[in-house]
């Protein structure tokens, strides 16, 4: 027995479609590929930015004063632009000593801010 569900399937005839309508369809593609590759570019140069950014600020050092390096490190990240999403992963990776042990030991959301 024929399942009732799949009988007005079975009968249907495949429509033709215009060449119009197929051209349509391929420049909708391609211009969903082509917003999906912009976005990955801009997405890339960010890092890129964010990457040459990251250079120009050099390690906390042990006799360097916590407090007065972190008032250095703001100044430089607005002069430079750098993205206020990178500040938090950017200064973990620059503080050494307690400054790194009182970083690593913030919640997410605390090291964030």
């Amino acid at each position: 027995m024929e399942n009732p569900n799949l009988v007005a399937y079975t009968n249907m005839q495949p429509m033709a479609m215009a060449p119009m309508d197929i051209l349509g369809q391929n420049l909708q593609a391609l211009t969903q590929i082509l917003d999906s590759q912009e976005q990955m570019l801009d997405s890339q140069q960010d890092w890129l930015w964010h990457s040459l950014v990251s250079f120009k600020m050099p390690k906390l050092t042990r006799d360097d004063d916590p407090e007065a390096y972190i008032e250095a490190f703001e100044h430089h990240t607005l002069m430079t632009g750098l993205n206020k999403g990178y500040w938090a992963s950017q200064l973990g990776a620059l503080v050494v000593g307690k400054a790194q042990a009182t970083y690593q030991a913030l919640s997410r959301d605390d090291a964030r801010d």
